[in-house]
């Protein structure tokens, strides 16, 4: 571990952040620009809007800032970490897109502005979803992202898996069957079926963010087990920190509505540990995550520092 002190490393952290967003945002301007790409017959511009409205202005680009960092941390830093960064971004924007509908959390607000369904309509939130999804795979099946077209194929099959059935898409189909939306009662979840949800829903995506740009700097069987370690834990504080901000932010502090939880009756670690549980399991996984990366040095002091921010963020 470094003896660099603790705020000169979060010093660091916010300065990188910065920078990857502000170079991320720039890239998904031109990603989604009206103009056709090659091969594309025409973008309409309803559409475009839409997703620019879902993508843009998005805030710290954690995921895609653990892919750029990661990549760099392996000598990979460049114009393909950013691609790749991007393309899990758009991934994460259909998410969030999707999760917003009536027939998901039916939300209105998203990064303190109206969600795409109510500053447009859900058949094009829908299409705005659709689309960033499969912008996300363009990006990263396109040598622009990579020469090799092993190393593209390994990162399309990367966010394909992190997002699909056995991933995101999964764990929001779990947690809507422990709101009890298919059944008359609410399923209870014990602390185990609550991790694995989580794991699916959000830290499948997080901990992909990472392989994606451990695969990009070509990681030995070593690190990458490593970097995997690191990304499945941070993927898991980052959940926790969510559910106990749920509690106890506001809304002005996250862009959305707060106390949802409960509400809904979602599983949340907080139902089955209770909230001092949930904060000192949010701590445990961050150290965790920390540990994981004990073999790389003062190099990956900025990730280190991303885990420790995954558990002490207020917005």
């Amino acid at each position: 571990m470094s003896s660099v002190p603790t705020a000169a490393r979060e010093g660091e952290l916010e300065a990188r952040l910065a920078q990857t967003a502000g170079a991320i945002e720039r890239l998904l301007e031109t990603l989604l620009e009206s103009v056709p790409a090659e091969g594309e017959i025409a973008r309409p511009e309803r559409l475009l809007a839409a997703m620019r409205h879902g993508a843009l202005a998005g805030g710290k680009r954690l995921r895609p800032f653990l892919t750029v960092e990661t990549a760099r941390l392996l000598g990979a830093a460049g114009d393909g970490a950013l691609r790749a960064g991007a393309a899990v971004e758009l991934l994460h924007c259909y998410s969030l897109v999707h999760d917003d509908l009536p027939a998901m959390d039916d939300d209105d607000l998203r990064r303190g502005r109206p969600t795409v369904h109510r500053a447009y309509d859900e058949a094009t939130a829908i299409l705005a979803g659709d689309a960033l999804l499969t912008l996300a795979f363009d990006v990263l099946a396109d040598p622009a992202t990579h020469p090799s077209g092993d190393i593209r194929a390994a990162l399309v099959r990367c966010l394909a898996r992190a997002a699909g059935p056995g991933g995101m898409v999964g764990g929001q189909m779990l947690d809507l069957a422990a709101e009890g939306r298919f059944d008359a009662l609410r399923q209870e979840l014990g602390e185990t079926e609550i991790r694995r949800l989580q794991a699916m829903k959000t830290g499948a995506l997080l901990a992909a963010s990472v392989e994606i740009g451990a695969r990009l700097g070509e990681a030995d069987k070593a690190a990458l087990a490593a970097l995997t370690a690191y990304g499945r834990a941070l993927g898991a504080t980052f959940q926790v920190a969510d559910d106990i901000l749920d509690v106890e932010a506001d809304a002005a502090q996250l862009g959305k509505a707060t106390a949802k939880d409960e509400d809904k009756g979602k599983a949340t670690l907080i139902g089955a540990l209770g909230l001092a549980g949930a904060k000192r399991e949010r701590d445990r996984l961050s150290a965790e995550a920390v540990e994981a990366l004990s073999g790389f040095g003062p190099a990956a002091n900025t990730l280190r520092a991303a885990a420790r921010f995954a558990a002490e963020r207020k917005s």
